[in-house]
């Protein structure tokens, strides 16, 4: 076997034929990353019928004057049962870089260890494990497991089945949101080419309106990429919210007459709740008059969707927090999961942290994700690939894995 540099076309049409295939491993990531700060590469493994049988797109960043680390995001494309193949991909890939100032290739492979059991509420492993055994004694060092999200990517996600799953299997929480979200009046719209700024500005702040908008551009070329984003049309949500006050007027009077009759703490309570429901429909006949006499569109939430191979990533989502009563990003995921239902197989909902305790920071994005009755995967972990051990430790004893990556080594 052989190593070889392929071209972005060699190379897109191996990784999308492998079993492990992603948008990150992709000459349009590439080509992302190559406008952010990173060189980049395409190699792959030839056997004696010069068929590919591994490969991976590298991305290159200098790290400590002429030297670099290597970057093969969502790990190299290879059958990672196969430790032979492991084996001499790895040795292939270390001769390859060993003259190259290369002092390690990060890697963090699609290899499953373990799903979530949502009843219990903890991962189940699988036999993948040993798969561990294999890199570690290919000089892959592990790198410390993580909880939340302090690896390049995350190492749990959630993928909703779109085959198999219905609005009926999602929580009742989820359910019950989505539902008040139809009849606030909320609009699911694409976002168009010339929209772009537009929905860019309105998406939270941290400096990487750039990135998101070269992501855009590139991925945009062979229409892999969706952006959507959800609006209040305000002449529904008034519509809506009169009949809802009308319907709660009657509910209160209907109550009214059960608690002088029968004035019990469960009559009480039920009157009272309904007062409260009837003060909320006014607020909403007002905001929602003020919203039609300005006729302004107020968009509340958005999501960057790329498509690759049989699945539909989010990779950025939000919503403004001011308009939290609207649950649009209920509203939002559910819709972007019926858009893509019929020419797709799965949508990948995004990282979701590992710790399941209610007392966890992300516990709130945990539960919202979990509505959708994904499967939720845990992988693997962070490998950094040794090339030149003694550079690998100058670059950790001089801070400067821990700068460019925060993370330490197990």
């Amino acid at each position: 076997m052989r190593l070889k540099s392929l071209t972005s076309v060699e190379f897109n049409l191996f990784a999308q034929k492998s079993n492990n295939s992603n948008f990150y491993q992709s000459s349009n990531y590439a080509q992302l990353m190559g406008e952010h700060g990173y060189d980049f590469e395409y190699l792959g493994l030839l056997n004696d019928l010069d068929q590919t049988v591994a490969g991976s797109m590298i991305l290159l960043k200098r790290i400590k004057g002429k030297i670099s680390y290597g970057y093969a995001p969502n790990g190299f494309l290879l059958n990672y049962n196969n430790s032979e193949l492991i084996r001499i991909f790895t040795d292939e890939i270390k001769n390859y870089y060993s003259n190259k100032n290369v002092a390690f290739i990060k890697v963090n492979p699609l290899v499953v260890i373990g799903n979530l059991d949502n009843k219990k509420k903890c991962f189940i492993a699988n036999d993948k494990y040993i798969i561990r055994d294999y890199l570690v004694n290919n000089r892959y060092l592990k790198l410390k497991n993580n909880l939340y999200f302090e690896s390049s990517l995350p190492r749990f996600d959630a993928i909703v089945d779109l085959r198999t799953t219905l609005f009926a299997s999602y929580s009742k929480n989820t359910r019950n949101k989505i539902r008040k979200a139809n009849k606030r009046g909320l609009i699911f719209e694409k976002v168009k080419e010339k929209q772009l700024d537009d929905f860019l500005k309105l998406m939270p702040r941290n400096n990487d309106d750039f990135y998101y908008k070269d992501m855009y551009k590139i991925f945009k070329k062979d229409d892999s990429v969706d952006i959507f984003w959800v609006k209040i049309d305000y002449e529904e949500y008034l519509i809506n919210a009169r009949i809802g006050y009308d319907k709660e007027i009657e509910n209160n009077a209907s109550l009214n007459e059960k608690l002088l009759k029968e004035p019990t703490e469960g009559n009480i309570s039920a009157k009272m709740n309904s007062d409260l429901v009837i003060l909320s429909y006014k607020n909403d006949i007002l905001e929602g008059t003020k919203g039609l006499k300005e006729n302004n569109d107020i968009y509340i939430a958005g999501a960057i969707v790329i498509k690759n191979k049989d699945t539909a990533y989010i990779v950025r989502s939000w919503f403004d927090k001011k308009y939290s009563k609207f649950d649009a990003n209920y509203f939002l995921y559910h819709n972007i999961i019926s858009y893509y239902k019929k020419d797709y197989n799965y949508v990948n909902l995004g990282g979701m942290s590992g710790d399941m305790n209610e007392n966890n920071p992300y516990y709130g994005l945990n539960r919202f994700k979990l509505g959708f009755n994904p499967k939720v995967n845990e992988y693997i972990g962070e490998f950094d690939l040794i090339i030149n051990y003694n550079e690998y430790v100058n670059l950790q004893e001089g801070n400067y894995l821990a700068a460019e990556f925060n993370k330490k080594t197990s």
